[in-house]
């Protein structure tokens, strides 16, 4: 059985006991969260599509930590004025791991 959810403005592809990087959640580490924004979900074959999301399916998830993704590097330069910006940015991610995928809310 997979899924795809949505979290973060990001669709990810997961099935049970994935390890994915998905934009910082406001949980703390060891808890367990429900992911509701399901937009597919595929039992055996069968396949459901939501319009948007589909409405009794959830994703659940342990958080097993917080932490930096890889460093963006914004450089500006204006060429002829001798004029260069160089700046870096890291995104805080949170790491989860599915622990399951159910197609009614109530599982």
């Amino acid at each position: 059985m997979f899924a795809i959810l949505k979290t973060g403005g990001k669709q990810y592809c997961v099935k049970l006991g994935d390890v994915i990087k998905v934009e910082k959640l406001e949980h703390e580490p060891a808890s367990v969260i429900s992911l509701d924004e399901v937009l597919l979900a595929s039992d055996e074959g069968k396949v459901t599509v939501g319009a948007p999301f589909i409405k009794e399916a959830s994703v659940s998830a342990e958080i097993l930590k917080h932490v930096k993704g890889k460093k963006v590097v914004i450089f500006k330069k204006r060429r002829r004025h001798n004029s260069r910006r160089r700046n870096g940015h890291r995104q805080w991610m949170t790491v989860l791991k599915i622990t399951g995928v159910s197609l009614a809310k109530g599982e």
